[in-house]
């Protein structure tokens, strides 16, 4: 006896559909609930298996379309500079408009990234990258509502194994997996649609961060 609850692939369902002149959903409306996305589900936009599967013109959007509030939590945020040509202009744009813009980094000469280092074993160091990206902010000049911080030494582990990207009530988010840079890591594209939901857990992880940061000046870390 054929088993009911057996709902058959996708192409299958199609050809079906397709002989019978019926909609699929009429036939199988189990499939379709099954599509649907429920609970905490419902705030994930979509996901990637690596960061750089991420389109570039996602991130783009993102920070184009915020007007409150933008927060690069980022271990280094080096890969910003490249992947938005104009940047810079970006931000100045959204810092003339009133938006709040963040950026936590990790401290070049902590003992966690030198650990980071040792691990990676890339040419382009992790505290090199946190000062291109220190001379790149530099260029931002004295604007209000511009703020960098370093990380806490004792949070520092917990910022490098987890980058949140925050572009007002949207976030992009990379767990660093092991041995891995961040763009081999795999990243989550969240929206806030609840209280207590994904988007806060991790918005929250990175506010306590930054609670506990240390308030630099880009200028003078570069030169130093």
């Amino acid at each position: 006896m054929a088993d009911a609850e057996l709902i058959p692939h996708a192409r299958n369902r199609e050809d079906v559909s397709s002989v019978l002149g019926v909609d699929q959903d009429m036939l199988w409306p189990k499939a379709v609930k099954n599509r649907i996305k429920t609970g905490g589900d419902q705030e994930i936009v979509r996901s990637y298996p690596y960061r750089s599967a991420c389109p570039s013109t996602v991130w783009g959007e993102l920070t184009a379309n915020a007007a409150d509030d933008l927060f690069f939590a980022g271990y280094t945020n080096y890969f910003l500079w490249l992947d938005q040509p104009h940047f810079v202009a970006t931000l100045l744009g959204k810092l003339d408009n009133g938006c709040r813009v963040r950026f936590l980094l990790g401290d070049p000469e902590g003992e966690v990234t030198r650990s980071r280092e040792r691990v990676e074993e890339v040419a382009l160091s992790v505290s090199t990258r946190i000062r291109i990206t220190l001379e790149h902010i530099e260029k931002l000049g004295s604007h209000q509502g511009l703020e960098v911080r370093y990380s806490a030494t004792e949070d520092a582990v917990n910022h490098v194994s987890l980058s949140v990207f925050r572009f007002d009530g949207e976030a992009l988010v990379t767990p660093h997996l092991a041995r891995l840079v961040g763009h081999d890591s795999p990243l989550l594209h969240l929206r806030k649609l609840s209280t207590g939901g994904l988007f806060d857990r991790f918005a929250e992880h990175a506010e306590e961060l930054w609670s506990r940061g240390v308030p630099i000046d880009a200028t003078k870390a570069v030169r130093n």
